[in-house]
């Protein structure tokens, strides 16, 4: 078994406490269900978002969900000129078999300018 990341990305519409946490929770959802991913084989998850949205911490909707011993971590990205905005970003590793060409990645709203070259999403 191998310890795999999982990346995925997505546009939060506004700077608010419901739409970060909406978006958190699709984002979530999709790469879990993209990836079959069992709860008790996640390691950790690690959001980030632009400095843009800081009405919520994103990893309240893991917590919504039930998610209530995985630990998290939500931290902001660098402030880059021309970068994308109100983005928010996730990295879930969890142990698994799979291979990491097998891992599908997701990049939602617009963000899969983000990494065209790793987007199964679509």
């Amino acid at each position: 078994m191998w310890c795999r990341g999982i990346r995925g990305a997505t546009a939060v519409p506004q700077n608010s406490k419901d739409a970060i946490i909406a978006a958190s929770r699709e984002l979530l959802r999709q790469m879990v269900d993209a990836n079959g991913v069992r709860i008790d084989d996640v390691a950790c998850i690690l959001f980030t978002t632009t400095p843009d949205l800081n009405a919520a911490f994103p990893a309240a909707a893991a917590r919504e969900l039930g998610w209530l011993q995985v630990p998290l971590l939500c931290s902001q990205e660098m402030d880059v000129p021309d970068g994308f905005p109100r983005c928010l970003r996730v990295l879930m590793l969890f142990n698994t078999e799979k291979r990491n060409e097998d891992i599908v990645h997701l990049y939602l709203r617009g963000t899969e300018v983000l990494r065209d070259d790793m987007n199964k999403s679509s």
